[in-house]
């Protein structure tokens, strides 16, 4: 009976962290050659309430996308997506809801911001090593493109995520 509710919440927070990406990926300051948008933030929470699970609704969102479902930025999706400038940050999300599910199976706060910022670091990581690569840029200008504008941003949607974390996990 435990399993059918254990994999019950699973399908429901899936089906849930699917729909709350895909909303925040709507919710975007165009910046280019990527717009900083709120799937980062659903991605961290997604894996802060479902723990290691947390990185099957992200998979699952990525899937749909690249299956052409309009579910990335701006309601785009396909393939495309995934070979243009966006496609490795979109690729890091899937290990970055991992790292921060592993982590928040852990009681120690430590761990759990380091989660956060591990998390955070994978997706930028495979979002230049993508952009500096599918853009023919140098990894200077794919950090200073890809990465120095979203800084701030991030550190303010790690911070929501942990706050948020406090009060729902």
């Amino acid at each position: 009976m435990v399993d059918m509710i254990h994999r019950a919440r699973i399908l429901a927070y899936s089906g849930t962290f699917i729909a709350l990406i895909a909303a925040g990926s709507w919710i975007s300051i165009p910046l280019p050659p990527v717009p900083l948008t709120l799937q980062t933030l659903f991605v961290l929470l997604s894996g802060i309430v479902m723990k290691r699970y947390g990185v099957i609704p992200v998979a699952l969102y990525v899937l749909l996308g690249a299956a052409s479902l309009p579910v990335f930025h701006n309601g785009t999706a396909g393939l495309g997506v995934l070979l243009g400038p966006t496609g490795g940050f979109l690729i890091g999300f899937i290990p970055a809801a991992l790292i921060v599910g592993l982590a928040y199976e852990h009681e120690s706060p430590n761990y759990q911001v380091m989660g956060l910022i591990a998390a955070t670091s994978v997706t930028y990581l495979f979002g230049v090593a993508w952009l500096a690569w599918s853009a023919s840029l140098s990894l200077v200008q794919a950090v200073l493109l890809g990465v120095a504008p979203f800084v701030v941003g991030e550190v303010v949607k790690v911070l929501a995520a942990y706050a948020i974390g406090k009060r729902v996990a």
